[in-house]
């Protein structure tokens, strides 16, 4: 899992085939640089998303989600309206209290899920 850089990290390893149990971004970077795709994409995807961040648009967010579904990658993406970019950095001007709490609560659950034995 990661955020914001990291977010973009985790989803460089999706492309990239990493054999782990799953994928988590929390507000991160979405695109997919030219020559990459999802086709060896081995775990399933969790995208958390604020629809007032700037930094990543939801244009991203929706490329994204096509690409997903054109390589057959299992995902959810949501999205938390009013959230912007980096909505889950305590103390900052852009932390999202509603967003941070749901997005963490989707993620323990997440793990829950693809965790088991």
């Amino acid at each position: 899992m990661g955020y914001c850089f990291g977010g973009a990290a985790v989803l460089e390893s999706a492309r990239a085939g990493a054999d782990v149990k799953g994928i988590v971004t929390f507000h991160g970077g979405l695109t997919t640089p030219n020559g990459q795709s999802y086709a060896d994409t081995k775990a399933p995807i969790m995208v958390f998303h604020g629809t007032a961040d700037t930094a990543i648009s939801m244009q991203d967010f929706a490329q994204l989600a096509t690409e997903l579904e054109e390589y057959n990658v299992d995902h959810e993406m949501i999205t938390y309206s009013g959230a912007p970019h980096a909505f889950t950095v305590f103390g900052s001007q852009r932390y999202h209290e509603v967003a941070d709490t749901r997005s963490w609560q989707s993620f323990v659950e997440f793990l829950e899920n693809t965790t088991k034995i």
